[in-house]
């Protein structure tokens, strides 16, 4: 099944505050916060959540439709991208501005206090999913993630319009979309990508339930950070999927990204939703344990491994025996 992942293409400056952002906030001056954080150190990193996804499922094996708009700067990061098996070909690239700039700093606690500039992802409005379906041949799902969002209506409209299964990522886009607007990216999903903030922002957007969320999506996934993920589908118990504890969180940026990846690539091949999130989890963990968004590695071995004593003998033996197959 071949997958377009559309969605923001970025560059992260990633910074860490050795204390905590709680101890430098007075509760009865938070309408006027000016503060300044020293960080430690600054590492600059390719991210964006498109590109974080595509990159996973291409070193998965699959070939990825990078689907967004990126700068007059992009040369090196298409390079990149075209050698972790990402397909770049529809990738707007602006004449004028500046790829995306995604400036965070990490806390103590794994707090992060981020501040996210669009550059040229507001021409992501530019691109016709038409013309990304007629090059590829076709598409078996389409990833509507955060992005310019006109951009992100018009994808989600094109997927109905052309009968194509999509799935919906409004992430921290969430913010700046109206009850309409999120109603429009929610509904019909094959699967609904949050995290537990998330969901309950979601329900406050569109004014629906949990029930009625499910009734207009296939699969509403959502994760919990150390506590794993669920999976909801309506008339169907809740699965809960364990996360795989990390060696050392290094860096929380992207780990979400990292279990999409998995998961879109488990069910893309067939699996269980337990199968695919397990795979999903695992990634995300590999995530988690790296500086920057896409400098993991791996490995069959590796994931074995890290999927048995997650999840058992059982799952590992299914999981890479596919993997090795592919």
């Amino acid at each position: 099944m071949r997958i377009a992942v559309t969605g923001s293409i970025a560059t992260d400056h990633l910074m860490t505050f050795p204390g905590r952002f709680v101890e430098q906030l007075m509760s009865e001056h938070l309408e006027k916060v000016s503060l300044s954080f020293l960080a430690d150190a600054l590492e600059i990193r390719r991210g964006g959540v498109a590109a974080n996804i595509s990159v996973g499922l291409g070193r998965l094996g699959l070939t990825p439709v990078l689907v967004g708009a990126a700068g007059v700067d992009f040369a090196e990061y298409r390079d990149w991208l075209r050698a972790n098996g990402v397909d770049t070909e529809s990738v707007r690239v602006s004449a004028t501005r500046h790829t995306a700039r995604f400036v965070c700093t990490t806390d103590a606690d794994q707090n992060q206090i981020a501040t996210f500039y669009a550059g040229a992802m507001a021409e992501a409005r530019e691109i016709a999913l038409a013309g990304v379906v007629r090059r590829v041949g076709g598409l078996g799902l389409v990833m509507v993630g955060p992005d310019d969002p006109e951009a992100m209506l018009q994808h989600t409209d094109a997927c109905r319009a052309f009968g194509l299964d999509f799935a919906a990522d409004p992430s921290q886009q969430l913010a700046r979309l109206g009850r309409e607007e999120t109603r429009r990216l929610v509904d019909g999903a094959r699967f609904l990508f949050t995290n537990a903030y998330e969901a309950a922002l979601i329900q406050e957007r569109t004014g629906w339930t949990t029930p009625d969320i499910l009734e207009r999506v296939g699969s509403w996934i959502v994760t919990h950070g150390a506590e794993g993920v669920t999976v909801s589908r309506a008339g169907r118990p809740e699965l809960r999927i364990p996360a795989v504890e990390a060696a050392g969180i290094v860096d929380p940026t992207g780990a979400g990204d990292g279990f999409r990846a998995g998961f879109l690539a488990g069910t893309s091949w067939g699996w269980p939703h337990e199968r695919a999130a397990q795979l999903g989890c695992t990634l995300a963990t590999l995530v988690l344990e790296s500086l920057g968004t896409q400098e993991y590695k791996l490995s069959t071995a590796d994931l074995h491994l890290r999927i048995e004593e997650a999840y058992g003998p059982a799952a590992a033996a299914e999981i890479t025996h596919d993997l090795e197959r592919r």
